[in-house]
């Protein structure tokens, strides 16, 4: 018997998650699943892709979009639910998408066409809604 603590049995469903994100597009850089306070369940990054955030620069960034998160969740009863929110950067494009327990966080190359936005959106929130 092994005193290895247990992974979380849901690991590996949040990490063919993330790879299903990652297979909408080609412009998709990054895609990880949060808990409420920013700790990353799951994620990774397109093949070949080089992160524009240094790893303590990463924690902070999930921390900040999870505390953004919750306080969204204050104004749902006068404003519903948050769909999803789209924030664009001089180097990159990232889309959170919420769910109960935690959101997902989705980086997109800068030069993805509105259009392609839009499909990945609409992709993203249907793999996200299912079980």
């Amino acid at each position: 018997m092994s005193n290895r603590p247990q992974a979380d049995p849901e690991t590996a469903k949040y990490k063919e998650k993330c790879n299903g994100i990652l297979a909408i597009s080609a412009h998709i850089r990054y895609a990880g699943i949060m808990n409420r306070f920013g700790r990353t369940l799951a994620g990774g990054l397109r093949k070949g892709v080089v992160p524009l955030l240094k790893p303590d620069e990463a924690r902070n960034e999930y921390f900040i979009e999870a505390t953004r998160n919750q306080l969204r969740k204050n104004f749902e009863k006068s404003i519903g639910g948050t769909e999803y929110t789209f924030t664009e950067n001089q180097k990159v494009k990232i889309l959170t998408l919420s769910s109960e327990n935690y959101f997902y966080y989705i980086t997109m190359d800068k030069d993805t066409p509105a259009i392609e936005v839009t499909r990945i959106i609409d992709a993203a929130r249907k793999l996200v809604a299912q079980k």
